[in-house]
């Protein structure tokens, strides 16, 4: 499932908010706030696409994801890694760790993260 800019802005509120109702959703956006026609035709893409349901109250809906964030991201990654990276995790970690200006402290996390998956194989 690929969801546009615009519909990632409004499924982070969901997963932030885990259900919300209209009126929730657009109080969530900056001003100048998106109409809610805008947010009604997002959300019915959105629903299209199996990405969030909601139950209905009387005339009102509350809307909540079908798709956590984790596997919606660990998916894009995914897909980053093998149309980017040729398929390889240590091409994407190479520019990862070179390009994004880690400190030493943020690069020992990562390391030591790394030798936590590497016990965890054995």
């Amino acid at each position: 499932m690929n969801l546009t800019p615009a519909e990632e802005i409004l499924m982070q509120t969901l997963w932030k908010k885990e259900r919300a109702f209209m009126k929730d959703i657009i109080l969530s956006y900056p001003d100048p706030k998106p109409a809610t026609t805008t947010i009604a035709t997002l959300l019915k893409r959105m629903q299209d696409k199996d990405a969030i349901d909601y139950i209905q109250y009387g005339r009102a809906r509350e809307y909540f994801p079908l798709v956590k964030k984790r596997d919606y991201f660990s998916k894009h990654v995914n897909g980053l890694i093998k149309n980017f990276f040729n398929d390889s995790a240590s091409q994407f970690a190479s520019f990862f760790t070179e390009e994004t200006n880690l400190s030493k402290k943020q690069l020992e996390e990562l390391q030591e993260m790394i030798n936590d998956q590497i016990k965890k194989k054995n």
